[in-house]
Order: C-alpha cells, then structure tokens, then sequence
C-alpha cells in the first residue's frame, strides 16, 4: 500500500469511527492521552468475538500467526512472547530473567518512566547506579560510554527509548552500539510508547531485551505486553535468580511451543491484535513511520504557531508519538484541560512526576492522522485565550 493510499485508508476509517455511535450513549471523545489510544471500530468489533478454547487448536492457530507478525513490526528473529499485562509487565520480565539480587545495573533516566525502570529493577534487588538526565533532553550516550568505563562489574543497561512523561526520543541506537558493541553489556529497553510507531529495528541494534504493551501503537486496548529475548538474553536467563513466576520467560517459550500461554490469556485482546497487526503490515512498517513522523511534525509546527512553547527545545529528540507543550504561565492548568474535555471533546494529558503542572501534552500514536490534530490545534485557538493565555 502506497503512503498516499494508506493515509487516505486511515482517513476513510476515522471519518467513519466518528459517524457510529459508542457504547453506553457516549459521544466520541479525541483522545490524545500517549496510551490508551483510539480503537479502529472493525477492531472493537473484533474483540467482541466469542470466546474459544486458549488450550485448543483455534488459539494455536491464532497465537502462532500474531507471534510471528509481532516478529516483523519489532524486526527481529529473536524469541517473542505475549504476555497478559501491561506494559510493565514487560520490564519486570525483562528484569526477572536476566538479573540476580546484588547483579550491578547501570538504569540512565530522564522522566517518568526512565525513573519507574529505575524503581523496578531496585525493587528485585539489582544494585542499581543510576544516572539522571535533565527532564526535556537526551540521554547523553557519551556518558553511558564514562559510567561504562569508570564501572567494568555493570551487567546491564537499562533505557527508555521514548519518554513518554516528556516527549523525548532517547538516543537508543547510539546507546545500543556502546552498551553492545564498546562493553558487551545486556541492553533492556522499554519500547513502551515507541515500538510500531518509532523505528526501533531490534536485530540491527542488537538489543536484547525489548517491551512493549498493546494500548499504544497497536490500536487496541490495554491488557497484552510484547517482549522480544535475544539468544544472549536466553543465556543470562539461565542463571539469575531473581524471584519469578507469572513472568517466567521460560514457561511462556515451553507453552508457546505448544501454541499456548502458561496462564489464561486475554482472548479479546488477542482478537483486536491479530486485525490489528494486519492492518500495520498491510500498511507497511516504514509507511506507518513515516505517518508518525509526518503527524508529529505538524503538531509541533501547529502549537508553535499558537505561541505556545514546546518542552524539548532539540527538536533532533522530539518524539512522533507525543508532543510536551509547556503550560503557559498564568494559565490555570486544571481548568484549561477540564474545558477542553468538557467543552471541545478533546482529551488530553497532563504533567507527570515533578512536571506535572508545568506541561500538558497531547499523543499522535497509533490510529491517528492529521485531522484529529487539526481538531485539537482549532479547539487550542478557542479555549487559550478563554483561560488567560496571551501569545
């Protein structure tokens, strides 16, 4: 499918998700929160399949077929696993089944998320050096390289490629040629907010951990995370000891084996994934990046030139899966994102963590094209100055 045609595809289908009507009389909203995103109504319809038999020969079918699709989106011919959770799930089980209590990890941080890695892996005992970033800007790969260095017992590197809390695309592929390539170290990475919708080619940089959830660029709900182990990644799982069960890498490969999940699996996520997949691959994984890219763009260059002021000032390190808008000063936050909803339909997110009054921000992943931006850049010019804000 050509780029033209699939973005025409998208516009068709959105135009159409608006004229139905949702369940329980609510009128569509235009979600721009970075996760839950937009459902495709072919999709929901999907989900609403009847149930099967998750130890039986349709879920073989269907497990086997999304397994090996979800192989191509993450470019890798490394192991995959769906698992029922969240996209937390995933870095817990990236974590559990490398690492053992006392192993020395080396987390680099620069929001939100880079901070619950952080947590995680302390929870479970990693002896953990973590490096902190400035919110807005960049993990420095340089400084991966002098920690690296100044620390030869490290294990593992643990990074964020896309910060979701700032809207910032970390520098995965210099950190991956270091962390791999310079100091043979394992590299676990939370792809959270950026795979399918970021080029993130998980062979090529030769990363070994990877996770990701459902509710972001695989238009479906939350309920599936995506975890990719490469044969290194296999290798430490051998040996750690960190405690594990219900993410037990190991089960999920012996299960899956027999097309099957250790535990019961969410089946109507399961349903939305596998048309969801065949609309990704059906669109092409590099027109599907260059969609995000091109919607991001023009969501940038939009609030600009509302006046407002964007929170990465490199826009080298923008994220194309979500833009963080500075709030303007004497704007009262609460109220401007309550009359958006409110008055225009149009959610969006607030701050996180320590920025969480200073920004709001406002997703372009997954099912979305650049109308629903333009709705929310039209509802912005209205509802500003309604809050006090003058350019």
């Amino acid at each position: 499918m050509t780029p033209t045609a699939t973005l025409g595809h998208f516009r068709a289908e959105a135009a159409d998700n608006k004229k139905k009507k949702p369940m329980q009389n609510m009128t569509p909203q235009n979600l721009r929160t970075p996760g839950p995103t937009p459902i495709p109504h072919d999709i929901v319809d999907a989900m609403s399949s009847p149930m099967i038999n998750h130890r039986g020969p349709e879920f073989d079918t269907l497990i086997k077929k999304t397994t090996e699709q979800l192989k191509q989106v993450f470019m890798t011919k490394n192991d995959l696993m769906v698992l029922t959770s969240s996209g937390t799930g995933s870095l817990e089980a990236s974590v559990v089944n490398t690492l053992s209590p006392g192993d020395r990890v080396l987390a680099a941080t620069a929001g939100a998320f880079g901070d619950r890695f952080v947590d995680l892996a302390e929870a479970f005992g990693a002896d953990v050096k973590r490096m902190d970033f400035e919110w807005g800007g960049p993990i420095d790969p340089d400084a991966i390289r002098k920690a690296l260095n100044d620390d030869p017992g490290i294990k593992a590197v643990l990074v964020t490629h896309n910060e979701t809390s700032t809207g910032v695309t970390h520098p995965l592929e210099e950190i991956a040629k270091i962390a791999k390539g310079e100091f043979d170290k394992l590299l676990l990475v939370d792809a959270v907010s950026s795979l399918g919708c970021i080029p993130l080619p998980v062979d090529a940089w030769d990363c070994d951990m990877v996770g990701t959830a459902s509710q972001k660029g695989f238009m479906i709900p939350p309920g599936l995370a995506f975890i990719s182990i490469s044969e290194r990644a296999w290798e430490a799982q051998q040996t750690a000891k960190m405690p594990r069960f219900y993410f037990d890498l190991a089960e999920a490969k012996k299960a899956l084996e027999i097309g099957q999940t250790p535990y019961t699996p969410n089946l109507s996520a399961f349903f939305g994934l596998s048309l969801a997949l065949d609309k990704l691959l059906e669109e092409g994984m590099e027109n599907v990046f260059g969609r995000h890219a091109s919607v991001a763009q023009y969501t940038r260059d939009s609030v600009e030139e509302l006046g407002l002021e964007l929170l990465v000032a490199d826009q080298a390190y923008a994220s194309d899966t979500v833009t963080a808008v500075k709030m303007p000063k004497n704007v009262d936050g609460k109220a401007f994102m309550g009359k958006m909803r409110t008055e225009q339909n149009i959610v969006l997110a607030g701050g996180q963590g320590k920025m969480s009054a200073d920004i709001f921000r406002i997703g372009h992943l997954g099912y979305v094209v650049k109308e629903d931006i333009s709705e929310v850049i039209t509802a912005l010019k209205k509802v500003l100055p309604e809050v006090g804000f003058k350019p």
